[in-house]
């Protein structure tokens, strides 16, 4: 059977930097398929990339067997695509039902997934409860029959019985539909419940690949191995990266100098490797305040 969606040696980061090292997954029809793993594994970046926000480092991301180039608006707009990402994507001076409205899909459609929203319609996007700006999300691209459904963190910070009606809507979407999703989830019990598959990743890798009931079967000890702690994320890998090439690049500023004074006779420049790390830090400690500045 052809899958609907399928990634090929995917490699995908930031920078043209992989962080993400040669993915291979499927998704089928009328398939719910989690993503699990810890913090900082690649689950997102993945997910990006599938979407089309990020362009692949290497490897081909393929739609009913055709690979895709196309940026995410075009995926989304007529590829067939419905993406629901961890910020929720909320227009929040818009009301609900024109939330509903700007992404193409049906009102009436969406008020069927999740009746509670009809007496929210008039309401602000920006005035509604975490779990209400998350149905309403979730409505938004579930309303336009996508072919899959691309889902980033749908229970972030929600009620488990929310988090229950969020997951049951897309085991619905499957099972009446016929679309695929590809759900990226923390809560992996519950994940797993609504799910027919799974892959495990950690450090940019897929490490396992099972049914959703083996994945039960097995929770504790994947848990266990895998899914304590935090693989190193993503900004981490950029962060270091960068003063790696700042190191490099000094060093190499440091060896032009040391051989124009051997060629002059003149001192070019008295600044050591010991400054160097220092001037590094104070660049760190700068960026890391206007960082906390924007967040405020």
């Amino acid at each position: 059977m052809r899958p609907l969606l399928q990634t090929r040696r995917l490699k995908a980061g930031y920078l043209g930097r992989a962080v993400v090292q040669g993915i291979d997954l499927k998704v089928q029809r009328g398939e719910v398929v989690c993503l699990l793993g810890p913090n900082g594994a690649g689950k997102t970046t993945t997910l990006l990339t599938i979407a089309g926000e990020l362009t692949p480092v290497d490897g081909i991301v393929m739609f009913d067997n055709v690979p895709t180039f196309t940026p995410m608006d075009q995926r989304v707009r007529s590829g067939g695509i419905g993406l629901v990402t961890e910020e929720r994507l909320v227009f929040t001076k818009m009301s609900a039902r024109d939330n509903l409205r700007v992404g193409g899909g049906s009102v009436e459609a969406a008020l069927e997934l999740f009746p509670e929203l009809e007496a929210r319609l008039s309401v602000r996007g920006g005035m509604l409860s975490g779990g209400e700006q998350q149905m309403l999300a979730l409505a938004r691209a579930l309303s336009r029959n996508p072919s899959i459904l691309l889902a980033d963190e749908l229970s972030l910070g929600l009620a488990p019985k929310v988090v229950d009606r969020l997951l049951g809507a897309v085991r619905q979407a499957a099972d009446t539909s016929g679309a695929g999703a590809l759900i990226v989830e923390q809560h992996a019990r519950k994940a797993l419940q609504y799910s027919d598959r799974m892959y495990l990743m950690a450090r940019g890798q897929i490490l396992l690949e099972l049914s959703a009931q083996e994945a039960l079967d097995r929770l504790d000890e994947i848990e266990e191995t895998y899914l304590t702690g935090t693989s190193e994320t993503e900004e981490d890998h950029i962060e270091r990266l960068r003063r790696k090439n700042k190191k490099k690049a000094w060093k190499r500023l440091r060896v032009r100098e040391r051989e124009l004074a051997r060629l002059s006779g003149k001192l070019i420049s008295t600044r050591s490797a010991a400054e160097d790390d220092y001037y590094l830090e104070r660049e760190q400690q700068r960026r890391d305040a206007a960082m906390a500045r924007r967040k405020r």
